[in-house]
């Protein structure tokens, strides 16, 4: 297969689909094709369609699902008035729950709450997983077995991350969201003493809620909704 056109089945099966492509997803288009291509052959078009699209409204990013092309962050504010819906808004409470769990996954809901120094709120926890943004990943060997939870490819995805070492410092995130600094400055020890986030993987705020959906947008996908 030429290499143009291949750029080309790759660039519309990436605007296609709502969801990042790996380049083994991408391959699988061409399980028939007695001129399929290699996976060299598919990263050198993703490449090239990256380099094409630098500079414009959109670009073709690498996140921890795959590849998928979205509007560039810096112009989603604009987007979003095409929307009558607003973003989501969440509560200071579950943004502190989800920083935990990414800053220090493996964690108990039990090691949550003595983080916090208060009880955690079943609907925080719930509304985690019904983003699919945290997942259970074993039980700590201790009495009762509590479930350990991490994060998951689609909190990175929705983050516009690809591995967990692309998190911000604890530091930005204290700058950015007003989290209350005690509860960093633990991460901070944490994190300082060696323990690094594993590989991977609701209180609606009220008026006083300190984050948002994020804005950077999938392509295909409704400015507002972000990753998830």
């Amino acid at each position: 297969m030429k290499p143009d056109e291949l750029k080309k089945i790759v660039e519309a099966a990436l605007l296609a689909i709502n969801d990042p492509l790996t380049v083994t997803e991408l391959l699988s288009m061409f399980e028939d094709d007695p001129d399929k291509p290699d996976r060299k052959a598919v990263k050198t078009a993703l490449d090239e369609l990256r380099e094409d699209y630098a500079g414009r409204g959109v670009e073709l990013k690498e996140v921890a699902s795959g590849f998928r092309f979205q509007v560039r962050s810096e112009l989603a504010d604009w987007i979003n008035r095409l929307f009558r819906e607003r973003p989501q808004r969440y509560s200071q409470a579950l943004l502190e729950t989800l920083a935990i769990i990414a800053y220090r996954q493996p964690v108990t809901r039990g090691e949550i709450e003595n983080i916090r120094g208060v009880s955690l709120s079943s609907g925080i926890i719930r509304t985690l997983f019904e983003r699919e943004w945290i997942k259970v990943v074993g039980h700590r060997d201790v009495p009762g077995h509590p479930e350990l939870l991490a994060t998951t490819n689609r909190f990175l995805d929705y983050f516009n991350l690809k591995e967990l070492a692309e998190l911000p410092t604890l530091g930005e995130v204290k700058d950015l969201d007003k989290i209350e600094p005690d509860l960093f400055d633990h991460l901070d020890q944490t994190r300082d003493a060696g323990k690094q986030p594993a590989a991977d993987g609701a209180d609606e705020a009220s008026a006083d809620g300190v984050f948002e959906e994020n804005n950077v947008i999938p392509f295909s996908n409704q400015p507002g909704i972000g990753q998830g």
